[in-house]
């Protein structure tokens, strides 16, 4: 997506008024002070546009970390989050936030910083620890979770905690190493287990392979001594099941079979959805009656 400076605007001969005019009629959407995209994205992708935007006016030795560099490594962010570029100066003392910035201070190791398409950002190790020392636990499993799918090394994240041992938010940060799973497919499923974590709820086998009638399934959740099975239902999750010239309708009738011949050879399926996972007394009714039945 195109961005315009200001300056550039007006060595084109766009004057002021005339900007004022672009923006009114949807020509130009603002970014920030000074800097314009020319269609109006939203999430990570207008996100990434404000890191451009933002990259010129920020002093030399910050280095993008927290939310702006987890974007950068393609891990999941809460999204209501990605209205301000997030940085760190490598020194000591406390952070500030501004309308589209905020910015950290904390020791930065050599080992901790990479230089990408000529930005500087934080490795994905200290990207996921950073998250989950000053961000919501949820969240930063989920992010662990997408980083050890990607091949991120758990040694790597160790090494991290341990290295951030003093700093604040470090217990949170070990809570949410502890829980990450590379078997986790998306972010409900990781939502879903840190809520059933919070709740005190048996911990469940993830992606375990289920042979009924000689097909083969693999759910979301199992808790084979109890014979329950748990699906996380979202949209996301159904276009990834959607086989070559398979409609969504297709893949939902699919898994309607699947369930019957899940139940029909003796299992309990539980089913939910991002509304149920973020609001633990509503995943509290829908899974531990299961559990406590088959128990």
């Amino acid at each position: 997506m195109p961005m315009h400076l200001t300056h550039e605007l007006r060595a084109q001969g766009v004057g002021t008024s005339e900007i004022r005019r672009k923006i009114r009629t949807g020509e130009l959407h603002p970014l920030r002070r000074g800097a314009f995209a020319t269609e109006p994205d939203e999430g990570t992708a207008r996100h990434l546009q404000l890191i451009r935007a933002t990259l010129p006016t920020l002093s030399d030795g910050s280095v993008l970390s927290h939310v702006s560099a987890a974007v950068l490594h393609n891990l999941p962010v809460d999204e209501r989050l990605l209205g301000r570029v997030t940085v760190t100066r490598p020194s000591k003392g406390g952070s500030w936030v501004g309308p589209q910035l905020h910015r950290y201070r904390t020791p930065l190791a050599d080992s901790d910083v990479e230089t990408v398409d000529g930005m500087c950002r934080t490795v994905m190790a200290r990207t996921v620890v950073d998250l989950a020392r000053c961000g919501d636990l949820a969240m930063a499993v989920a992010a662990a979770d997408a980083g050890l799918r990607m091949g991120l090394a758990s040694q790597a994240l160790d090494q991290q905690l341990t290295a951030a041992r003093r700093r604040r938010g470090c217990a949170r940060a070990r809570v949410a190493v502890s829980l990450a799973d590379r078997r986790s497919e998306s972010v409900g499923e990781s939502v879903s287990r840190v809520t059933m974590w919070q709740l005190g709820l048996p911990m469940p086998e993830l992606q375990m392979e289920v042979v009924v009638g000689g097909l083969r399934y693999r759910p979301d959740f199992a808790w084979p001594e109890l014979n329950v099975l748990g699906e996380f239902d979202g949209k996301v999750k159904y276009d990834r099941l959607r086989r070559p010239g398979e409609s969504v309708s297709d893949v939902l009738m699919r898994e309607k079979r699947r369930e019957a011949d899940l139940r029909a050879a003796g299992w309990w399926v539980v089913r939910w959805t991002w509304a149920d996972a973020v609001k633990p007394e509503r995943l509290e009714r829908l899974l531990r009656p299961a559990l406590e039945r088959r128990r």
